[in-house]
């Protein structure tokens, strides 16, 4: 990648296969008015279009623009190269809302057909009914958590369901 500026250059690398990427931030983070961000092939910038989107986002907000070697379609420069990213941008957010929308109709189905979400409960309902038990027996809530194999916070907490 070189960062072009009116009166400097920079080169540094860049590891498109990570998300978490330093030196693209570090890269973003310099980026003043008028300058261009340069990549070789958009694959190096992003791994998926939210990706690119939020990483184009980011440009634009420092006011610079980004131009991809040899994705010629793919630069904000040009107002082909706005309009392409725009069209790109909103098959991205109608991919998400259906992707969202299908995970939301799976979770439903799932319920309806008796899975359950979230952690294993830590303790039985026969453990349940025997920590209340002893709790009221005056068993302090470390002695039961201690039998039980849990926190005695876990025991605080059901006397309140």
């Amino acid at each position: 990648m070189v960062r072009h500026s009116r009166h400097r250059q920079r080169r540094c690398t860049l590891l498109g296969a990570y998300s978490d990427r330093p030196q693209l931030a570090k890269a973003i983070a310099a980026l003043g008015e008028g300058d261009t961000l340069v990549v070789c092939k958009l694959d190096r910038l992003a791994r998926s279009t939210r990706d690119l989107l939020n990483t184009l986002d980011a440009i634009g907000k420092a006011g610079a623009t980004f131009r991809s070697l040899s994705d010629q379609w793919a630069d904000t420069t040009t107002p082909h190269g706005r309009l392409m990213l725009t069209v790109l941008g909103g098959l991205a957010e109608f991919e998400r809302h259906l992707i969202l929308s299908r995970t939301a109709e799976g979770r439903t189905r799932a319920q309806a057909n008796g899975v359950r979400f979230g952690r294993k409960p830590s303790l039985t309902p026969y453990q349940k009914a025997e920590a209340l038990r002893r709790r009221a027996a005056g068993e302090t809530l470390t002695e039961i958590a201690r039998l039980f194999g849990v926190s005695h916070m876990t025991i605080a907490r059901l006397g309140s369901e």
